[in-house]
Protein backbone atom coordinates (compact mmCIF):
# COMPACT_ATOMS: atom_id res chain seq x y z
CA UNK A 1 0.00 0.00 0.00
CA UNK A 2 1.38 3.68 -0.68
CA UNK A 3 0.56 6.13 1.22
CA UNK A 4 -1.68 8.67 -0.88
CA UNK A 5 -1.02 12.58 -1.58
CA UNK A 6 -2.37 15.01 0.71
CA UNK A 7 -4.06 17.70 -1.13
CA UNK A 8 -1.43 20.61 -0.51
CA UNK A 9 -4.46 23.49 -1.48
CA UNK A 10 -7.01 24.87 -0.21
CA UNK A 11 -10.28 23.15 0.83
CA UNK A 12 -13.33 25.14 -0.13
CA UNK A 13 -15.48 25.80 2.49
CA UNK A 14 -16.64 28.84 4.92
CA UNK A 15 -16.67 27.82 8.14
CA UNK A 16 -15.24 29.96 11.26
CA UNK A 17 -11.76 28.53 11.08
CA UNK A 18 -11.60 29.13 6.96
CA UNK A 19 -12.41 32.84 7.76
CA UNK A 20 -9.53 33.88 10.40
CA UNK A 21 -7.11 36.01 8.94
CA UNK A 22 -3.86 33.91 7.53
CA UNK A 23 -1.35 35.99 10.27
CA UNK A 24 -3.46 34.49 12.79
CA UNK A 25 -3.28 30.67 11.65
CA UNK A 26 0.39 31.19 11.24
CA UNK A 27 0.82 32.65 14.50
CA UNK A 28 -1.01 29.57 16.16
CA UNK A 29 1.02 27.61 14.20
CA UNK A 30 3.87 29.42 15.88
CA UNK A 31 2.64 29.11 19.42
CA UNK A 32 1.62 25.71 19.53
CA UNK A 33 5.29 24.65 18.03
CA UNK A 34 7.52 26.82 20.59
CA UNK A 35 5.16 25.29 23.09
CA UNK A 36 5.46 21.80 22.44
CA UNK A 37 9.31 22.19 21.62
CA UNK A 38 9.67 23.92 24.75
CA UNK A 39 7.74 21.15 26.85
CA UNK A 40 6.92 18.10 24.74
CA UNK A 41 5.06 16.30 27.21
CA UNK A 42 1.92 14.33 26.52
CA UNK A 43 -0.56 17.01 27.58
CA UNK A 44 0.98 19.12 25.72
CA UNK A 45 1.11 16.87 22.70
CA UNK A 46 -2.43 15.90 23.35
CA UNK A 47 -3.56 19.08 23.07
CA UNK A 48 -2.20 20.12 20.27
CA UNK A 49 -3.16 17.22 18.46
CA UNK A 50 -6.81 17.99 19.67
CA UNK A 51 -6.89 21.01 18.50
CA UNK A 52 -5.63 20.11 15.18
CA UNK A 53 -8.21 17.26 14.64
CA UNK A 54 -11.29 19.79 16.42
CA UNK A 55 -9.86 22.91 14.09
CA UNK A 56 -10.33 19.70 11.01
CA UNK A 57 -13.80 18.77 12.01
CA UNK A 58 -14.81 22.60 12.19
CA UNK A 59 -13.86 22.93 8.81
CA UNK A 60 -15.13 20.37 7.39
CA UNK A 61 -11.77 18.82 6.11
CA UNK A 62 -13.22 15.49 4.28
CA UNK A 63 -11.48 12.40 5.03
CA UNK A 64 -10.39 11.10 2.02
CA UNK A 65 -7.70 13.85 2.27
CA UNK A 66 -6.01 12.72 5.57
CA UNK A 67 -3.13 10.53 4.23
CA UNK A 68 -3.10 6.89 5.21
CA UNK A 69 0.66 6.00 5.73
CA UNK A 70 1.93 2.87 4.16
CA UNK A 71 3.30 -0.16 6.67
CA UNK A 72 6.83 0.57 6.19
CA UNK A 73 6.30 4.21 8.08
CA UNK A 74 4.92 2.23 11.03
CA UNK A 75 7.58 -0.37 10.55
CA UNK A 76 10.75 2.27 10.42
CA UNK A 77 8.80 3.75 14.00
CA UNK A 78 8.55 -0.25 15.75
CA UNK A 79 12.63 -0.45 14.33
CA UNK A 80 13.09 3.09 16.35
CA UNK A 81 11.38 2.42 19.29
CA UNK A 82 12.95 -1.04 19.51
CA UNK A 83 16.63 0.82 19.38
CA UNK A 84 15.55 3.50 21.58
CA UNK A 85 14.54 0.71 23.97
CA UNK A 86 17.67 -1.41 23.80
CA UNK A 87 19.80 1.15 24.39
CA UNK A 88 17.69 3.31 27.12
CA UNK A 89 15.25 1.39 28.00
CA UNK A 90 11.37 2.57 28.33
CA UNK A 91 12.35 5.92 28.78
CA UNK A 92 14.27 6.34 25.54
CA UNK A 93 11.68 4.87 23.87
CA UNK A 94 8.97 6.79 25.50
CA UNK A 95 11.17 10.02 24.39
CA UNK A 96 11.51 8.93 20.53
CA UNK A 97 7.61 8.19 20.56
CA UNK A 98 7.20 11.93 22.00
CA UNK A 99 9.57 13.15 18.92
CA UNK A 100 7.82 11.33 16.54
CA UNK A 101 4.34 12.61 18.12
CA UNK A 102 5.49 15.95 17.68
CA UNK A 103 6.71 15.82 14.37
CA UNK A 104 3.31 13.99 13.24
CA UNK A 105 1.17 16.85 15.18
CA UNK A 106 3.56 20.06 14.10
CA UNK A 107 3.24 18.37 10.33
CA UNK A 108 -0.59 18.14 10.40
CA UNK A 109 -1.23 21.84 12.17
CA UNK A 110 0.66 23.31 9.37
CA UNK A 111 -0.88 21.20 6.51
CA UNK A 112 -4.00 22.38 8.04
CA UNK A 113 -3.34 26.19 7.70
CA UNK A 114 -2.64 25.24 3.55
CA UNK A 115 -5.94 23.61 3.67
CA UNK A 116 -8.02 26.37 5.42
CA UNK A 117 -5.99 29.63 3.80
CA UNK A 118 -5.96 30.56 0.46
CA UNK A 119 -2.02 31.02 -1.05
CA UNK A 120 -2.49 34.66 -1.78
CA UNK A 121 -3.44 35.70 1.89
CA UNK A 122 0.09 34.24 3.06
CA UNK A 123 2.17 37.10 1.48
CA UNK A 124 0.05 39.85 3.19
CA UNK A 125 0.00 38.14 6.49
CA UNK A 126 3.81 37.25 6.64
CA UNK A 127 4.72 41.00 6.11
CA UNK A 128 2.36 42.46 8.30
CA UNK A 129 3.36 39.86 11.02
CA UNK A 130 7.06 40.84 10.28
CA UNK A 131 6.25 44.79 10.10
CA UNK A 132 8.69 45.29 13.35
CA UNK A 133 11.27 43.97 11.47
CA UNK A 134 11.56 47.27 9.11
CA UNK A 135 12.73 49.08 12.03
CA UNK A 136 16.29 47.66 11.53
CA UNK A 137 15.83 48.20 7.71
CA UNK A 138 15.36 44.31 6.88
CA UNK A 139 13.80 43.04 3.76
CA UNK A 140 10.36 41.98 5.05
CA UNK A 141 8.51 42.38 1.79
CA UNK A 142 10.90 40.28 -0.40
CA UNK A 143 11.11 37.32 2.47
CA UNK A 144 7.06 37.13 2.84
CA UNK A 145 7.20 36.80 -0.90
CA UNK A 146 9.69 34.48 -1.30
CA UNK A 147 8.00 32.59 1.49
CA UNK A 148 4.05 32.71 -0.35
CA UNK A 149 6.32 31.44 -3.86
CA UNK A 150 7.49 28.62 -1.89
CA UNK A 151 4.28 27.39 -0.58
CA UNK A 152 2.73 28.64 -4.09
CA UNK A 153 5.27 26.31 -5.49
CA UNK A 154 5.31 23.29 -3.53
CA UNK A 155 2.21 21.58 -4.99
CA UNK A 156 2.92 22.68 -8.34
CA UNK A 157 6.39 20.37 -8.02
CA UNK A 158 4.67 17.56 -6.25
CA UNK A 159 2.11 17.50 -9.20
CA UNK A 160 4.68 17.90 -11.78
CA UNK A 161 6.85 14.77 -9.53
CA UNK A 162 4.04 12.69 -10.32
CA UNK A 163 3.60 13.36 -13.92
CA UNK A 164 6.96 12.86 -14.79
CA UNK A 165 6.77 9.27 -12.67
CA UNK A 166 3.30 8.36 -14.54
CA UNK A 167 4.52 9.39 -18.16
CA UNK A 168 7.81 7.69 -17.51
CA UNK A 169 5.20 4.10 -16.89
CA UNK A 170 3.77 4.89 -20.14
CA UNK A 171 6.92 4.54 -22.05
CA UNK A 172 7.20 1.58 -23.85
CA UNK A 173 10.14 -1.05 -23.38
CA UNK A 174 11.27 -3.21 -25.78
CA UNK A 175 11.14 -7.01 -25.03
CA UNK A 176 14.50 -8.30 -23.43
CA UNK A 177 15.62 -5.19 -22.97
CA UNK A 178 14.23 -4.22 -19.29
CA UNK A 179 18.11 -3.95 -18.31
CA UNK A 180 18.81 -0.91 -20.60
CA UNK A 181 19.23 2.28 -18.55
CA UNK A 182 16.41 4.14 -20.17
CA UNK A 183 13.95 1.30 -18.67
CA UNK A 184 13.90 2.65 -15.34
CA UNK A 185 13.82 6.35 -14.08
CA UNK A 186 16.26 6.90 -10.67
CA UNK A 187 15.26 9.16 -7.86
CA UNK A 188 18.28 11.43 -9.12
CA UNK A 189 16.70 11.34 -13.06
CA UNK A 190 13.47 12.56 -11.53
CA UNK A 191 15.08 15.45 -9.11
CA UNK A 192 16.85 16.30 -12.04
CA UNK A 193 13.60 16.44 -14.70
CA UNK A 194 11.74 17.93 -11.67
CA UNK A 195 14.40 20.93 -11.42
CA UNK A 196 14.55 21.54 -15.29
CA UNK A 197 10.20 22.04 -14.98
CA UNK A 198 10.66 24.12 -11.99
CA UNK A 199 13.36 26.33 -13.47
CA UNK A 200 11.03 27.05 -16.57
CA UNK A 201 8.00 27.53 -14.50
CA UNK A 202 9.81 29.77 -12.18
CA UNK A 203 10.66 32.16 -14.84
CA UNK A 204 7.04 32.17 -16.52
CA UNK A 205 5.98 33.11 -12.89
CA UNK A 206 8.57 35.98 -12.88
CA UNK A 207 7.95 37.68 -16.24
CA UNK A 208 4.16 37.21 -14.81
CA UNK A 209 4.77 38.66 -11.66
CA UNK A 210 6.81 41.62 -13.68
CA UNK A 211 3.79 42.20 -15.90
CA UNK A 212 1.41 42.60 -12.74
CA UNK A 213 3.46 45.20 -11.43
CA UNK A 214 6.15 43.15 -9.79
CA UNK A 215 5.88 41.64 -6.13
CA UNK A 216 4.86 44.79 -4.42
CA UNK A 217 1.02 43.38 -5.27
CA UNK A 218 1.20 40.42 -3.69
CA UNK A 219 2.02 41.90 -0.03
CA UNK A 220 -0.21 44.63 -0.31
CA UNK A 221 -3.73 43.22 0.97
CA UNK A 222 -5.77 44.83 3.41
CA UNK A 223 -7.11 41.81 5.23
CA UNK A 224 -6.79 42.14 8.80
CA UNK A 225 -7.50 40.20 12.00
CA UNK A 226 -10.99 40.63 13.69
CA UNK A 227 -12.54 39.09 16.73
CA UNK A 228 -13.23 35.77 15.59
CA UNK A 229 -8.89 35.62 15.47
CA UNK A 230 -9.16 37.15 19.40
CA UNK A 231 -11.80 34.69 20.18
CA UNK A 232 -9.45 32.08 18.23
CA UNK A 233 -6.03 33.50 20.22
CA UNK A 234 -7.92 33.22 23.56
CA UNK A 235 -9.26 29.90 23.01
CA UNK A 236 -5.72 28.84 22.19
CA UNK A 237 -3.99 30.33 25.21
CA UNK A 238 -6.62 28.54 27.43
CA UNK A 239 -5.63 25.56 25.80
CA UNK A 240 -2.06 26.05 26.53
CA UNK A 241 -2.25 27.05 29.59
CA UNK A 242 -4.53 23.73 30.82
CA UNK A 243 -1.54 21.89 28.98
CA UNK A 244 0.98 23.27 31.24
CA UNK A 245 -0.76 23.10 34.09
CA UNK A 246 -1.85 19.48 33.66
CA UNK A 247 2.13 18.55 32.84
CA UNK A 248 3.57 20.40 36.38
CA UNK A 249 1.01 18.37 38.12
CA UNK A 250 1.49 15.21 36.48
Amino acid sequence: MTMRTVPLRQVPGDSFVHRLWAGTKLLIVLILGLMTWALPSWPALGMVAGVVIVTALIAGIPLGAIPRPPWWFWGLIGIGVAVNASFAGLAGALVFLRATALALVLVGSSILVIWTTPMADVAPAIARLMRPLRWFRLPVDEWAVSIALCLRGLPMLIEELRMLRAAHKLRPVARGRTDHPSAEMGILDLITAAMSSALRRSSEMAEAITARGGTGRLTAHPSGPGRADAVALLAIGVACAIAITATVLL
